[in-house]
């Protein structure tokens, strides 16, 4: 059901029209809603965060509409408004659908918004904020096509070309958590561990990383319905997940990492299987959309030697000779969402 909300209230016409110097970003998280106020130059002027109301799709309107509404207030200003979220607008019904938060799902959030707020909004999922941030003045600042990716919680993908967030015809483009993981050679695997030469950065003896049957059937199933998503072995509960299934202790993403750094063992084995899947999964991108510049975004972004290890794995699957890609940690790290968000209302978004 939606939100009840002020049936007097009216969307300026020519809203679209007007030059606005306030930018307003919400990003709508599982735990949190947070929003930052930006002038015209990008400044940040304000910030805002407030728990997520769970299960609860009235209380989540009423929320990001009283967090505006206060921003307003107190910057004594209006802006526009644009909205990251964990989900997509579907193209037929006008309501929001692929979210992880599943009380959104099916749920008419931006024409909910438009009314409360009297304006009209823009909103898309937050991969693409996250692009969107970092190709208009973060980390890839001039490149002409970025490919967002978020690691977190979930795994979701966000294509910014020359600026512009690229939806595509079914307002799916760069839902890359939701493609199967690649298994090449799958058929050759004639073990869950056997070796295939040297990690190119640690020298260490690599194990096949695609999933061998017994791995299939013990991965979750995906909230979208399906089985074997990109999702399910690169989220952060995916990698803490393989921690546990090759016999090691049940550990967050980043006590892993911390392991591994000091050297032991079983946790770096965790991270080397890790990364092979991602720069596999990375390598379709390459192969399909050529990125000048992969952005890394989520919790699992913080895994520093990612940005060393997983582009020297990338000869093995991109189908170039030379490949000019950079992997980069996003500039403005948990920032970057609520950022793009608020960039939504730029030129050409």
């Amino acid at each position: 059901m939606s939100c009840h909300v002020d049936s007097n209230a009216k969307i300026i016409g020519d809203f679209n029209t007007v030059a606005h110097s306030l930018s307003l970003g919400i990003d709508l998280g599982g735990t949190k809603i947070e929003l930052i106020a930006l002038d015209a130059g990008g400044q940040e002027l304000l910030r805002r965060r407030v728990p997520t109301p769970q299960n609860d799709y009235a209380a989540t309107v009423a929320a990001i509409t009283a967090l505006v509404r206060d921003a307003e207030t107190g910057l004594q200003q209006s802006g526009t408004v644009g909205i990251g979220t964990p989900g997509a607008i579907s193209p037929a019904t006008g309501r929001i659908k692929n979210a992880n938060s599943t009380c959104l799902i099916g749920q008419p959030l931006k024409e909910d918004l438009e009314r409360a707020l009297g304006r009209p909004i823009r909103l898309t999922n937050d991969a693409n904020c996250l692009a969107l941030s970092e190709a208009v003045d973060g980390a890839a600042a001039g490149a002409a096509v970025v490919f967002g990716v978020i690691l977190g919680t979930g795994v979701g993908g966000g294509i910014v070309v020359n600026g512009q967030v690229l939806d595509g015809a079914n307002a799916i483009a760069g839902e890359w958590g939701h493609s199967p993981l690649p298994y090449f050679q799958f058929a050759h695997a004639q073990a869950d561990r056997t070796s295939t030469g040297q990690h190119p950065a640690t020298g260490e003896a690599l194990m096949h990383p695609w999933p061998s049957p017994r791995e299939l059937d013990a991965a979750p199933a995906c909230y979208c319905g399906k089985k074997g998503c990109i999702e399910t072995w690169l989220s952060g509960r995916a990698l803490a997940a393989d921690h546990v299934r090759y016999g090691g202790e049940d550990l967050p993403t980043h006590e892993i990492a911390q392991l591994a750094q000091a050297g032991y063992g079983p946790c770096n084995a965790t991270l080397m299987r890790y990364e092979e899947r991602l720069a596999r999964a990375l390598a379709s991108v390459i192969n399909l959309l050529d990125p000048d510049v992969i952005v890394l975004g989520g919790g699992v972004s913080n895994i520093s030697r990612l940005y060393d290890t997983v582009p020297k794995l990338w000869p093995r699957y991109v189908f170039s000779d030379r490949i000019d890609t950079k992997l980069v940690p996003p500039k403005y790290g948990d920032s970057s969402g609520v950022r793009g968000a608020a960039r939504l209302w730029n030129k050409g978004n």
